[in-house]
């Protein structure tokens, strides 16, 4: 799975088509880059509404590889190299959304498994 993006696409792009991969899991920008097994804190999170090209994304376009076997962290450094903004990658819990920091090595698969198990457990 791929997603094709450009300076005009905005967060709210990148989320939605990555929602559509991997419904178990979201994702936000953030100002600050993070370190690994640290989560980030909310107030650093950038508007839905930015564009990549606002946010400084150094191509004007990239292809995002969403290989589910690849590990959230790897995940997270190919956006930060590729569309040059640290993102951070969310796992539904029931309602809630929590940030997979301390789960950075399992595989965009294992945590989208996991966030789906958990809304079908509800």
């Amino acid at each position: 799975m791929k997603i094709d993006v450009n300076r005009l696409h905005t967060i709210a792009d990148v989320q939605r088509a990555f929602a559509s991969c991997f419904p178990g899991l979201r994702i936000e920008f953030y100002r600050q880059h993070h370190h690994a097994s640290q989560g980030s804190p909310k107030e650093e999170q950038l508007p839905k509404d930015k564009t990549l090209g606002e946010l400084g994304m150094p191509t004007q376009q990239a292809i995002l590889d969403l290989d589910p076997a690849q590990s959230v962290a790897d995940f997270e450094a190919q956006i930060e190299r590729k569309l040059g903004v640290p993102a951070q990658v969310f796992r539904r819990s029931n309602q809630l959304w929590l940030q997979t920091s301390t789960t950075d090595s399992w595989t965009l698969e294992v945590q989208n498994r996991k966030g789906l198990h958990s809304v079908q457990t509800e």
